[in-house]
């Protein structure tokens, strides 16, 4: 991430580069870690199937991560604090490197059925867990030392751009995975827990670390999930949430059992459509929100109706093409409804309530992740394949008929992008431009 002079004006042009060289390692460390949230969608489905592994064991690999991220996340920036924003950030690419290659590990014996298959289920549940244990405080200790390093003018600009490095990870993530699994399935894996192993070292020899920041934040009011104000938010960010999951979670058993595909050739096709997914989400919030500064309400009708219109495709006989431009169609829906349903919950609530809402927001991101597992990928088995596209294209439509809600009415100003990715990314409160 280059960053010149005049947009981060500070007296000494040393520190000027030491500051820019530090960002740019967090950058790519993030990415390293972005590119590791997409691998395991895209490879672990088919290659689980292989060893024995059924719909609903998979899903539940990520479920204990998920939460684990969650809880966890807030945690790891509270230490922060304490500790210094270095030793958080190395705990974390060590776990995600841990983690990741440990799962590679795993999936080697299965493959040579050197373990039972109870026994790996229960391991690859433990080793994934472990990403969301100590990988998650990477991402939210980088965000604090971009914080501690920018004045509150550059501060959007600053942590927006290490926010969306883990975004471009994302969007790396399943092309890396094809490339590489044209080799071996597994190549992936120990790949990027050796290149998160590479940034550690790197961190830990170019990293300047600076003194503990003070917390002087003041407590926050206690804002409650059933506040009429947010309430309808909360409602929509998880069905934007369980809208996601149904489709990742299921796509790869989908497309290998329609298209009769073996492991290899479903993790290359899989990879494509959700590389195309990544890249039409940050399209949408990187090109089309900041230049054309529509509304909340009308940010979400649009997301909404391309989101239908990309599930509804999934429903229809698929082929390649078909696939690949439904995923696209989905991530630009999703790309608008994500920010506009944290800025709508941002815009109805007071300064001092910023900060919970903001929480409330992050949590609803991995409910989707929790309750697919449990009551969504059953119907896969149960009933048809198609089921879960058929619960998000009714969630789609149900989240159409909430734009009725009188809440939205007093939303119609633009939304203000870059206070919306200061909110959220870096989990302090915003200058309210809107």
């Amino acid at each position: 991430m280059k960053q010149d002079e005049a947009k981060f004006p500070i007296a000494d042009a040393a520190h000027a580069r030491e500051r820019r060289r530090s960002f740019g390692l967090l950058s790519v460390c993030l990415v390293v870690i972005g590119m590791g949230q997409s691998l395991f969608f895209a490879i672990l489905p088919p290659i689980a199937r292989d060893l024995g592994m059924g719909e609903v064991q998979v899903s539940t690999i990520f479920s204990l991560s998920a939460i684990l991220w969650v809880v966890m996340s807030p945690f790891w920036g509270r230490r922060s604090d304490i500790w210094g924003r270095k030793p958080i950030i190395l705990l974390g690419l060590f776990g995600f490197a841990v983690s990741t290659g440990g799962f590679g590990i795993l999936l080697h014996l299965g493959r040579e059925n050197a373990i039972s298959l109870t026994t790996l289920f229960i391991l690859m549940i433990l080793t994934r867990a472990m990403f969301g244990m100590f990988g998650s405080g990477a991402p939210s200790a980088a965000q604090a030392y971009v914080s501690d390093r920018t004045t509150r003018a550059e501060r959007t600009s600053g942590v927006a751009a290490i926010g969306a490095a883990f975004g471009i990870g994302t969007v790396l993530g399943p092309g890396f995975t094809g490339v590489l699994a044209t080799y071996h399935l597994l190549i992936p894996f120990f790949m990027l827990s050796a290149f998160a192993i590479g940034c550690a070292i790197a961190l830990m020899r170019y990293l300047p670390e600076r003194r503990t920041p003070v917390d002087k934040s003041l407590p926050r009011p206690k804002l409650k999930l059933t506040d009429p104000r947010i309430r309808i938010f909360i409602i929509m960010g998880v069905m934007v949430s369980v809208i996601q999951a149904a489709v990742v979670q299921v796509v790869a058993f989908y497309v290998q059992d329609e298209l009769e595909l073996t492991g290899a050739e479903t993790t290359e096709l899989v990879s494509i459509g959700l590389m195309a997914m990544a890249m039409a989400t940050l399209f949408a919030q990187l090109v089309i929100i900041p230049r054309l500064h529509l509304s909340v309400r009308t940010l979400l009708l649009l997301g909404i109706i391309v989101t239908i219109i990309g599930v509804g495709l999934l429903l229809l006989p698929i082929g390649f093409a078909l696939f690949v431009f439904s995923l696209t169609l989905q991530g630009f829906g999703s790309g608008l409804m994500r920010p506009a349903v944290a800025a709508g919950g941002s815009l109805a609530v007071t300064p001092e309530e910023q900060g919970a809402v903001a929480g409330f927001n992050s949590s609803t991101a991995a409910v989707g992740v929790l309750l697919v597992p449990i009551a969504v990928m059953p119907l896969y088995i149960i009933l048809s394949p198609s089921a879960p596209f058929w619960i998000a294209f009714s969630v789609a439509v149900l989240m159409l008929l909430l734009m009725r809600s009188k809440a939205l009415d007093g939303l119609e100003a633009p939304l203000d992008v870059e206070s919306h990715e200061e909110k959220t990314l870096s989990g302090s409160e915003p200058h309210r431009h809107i």
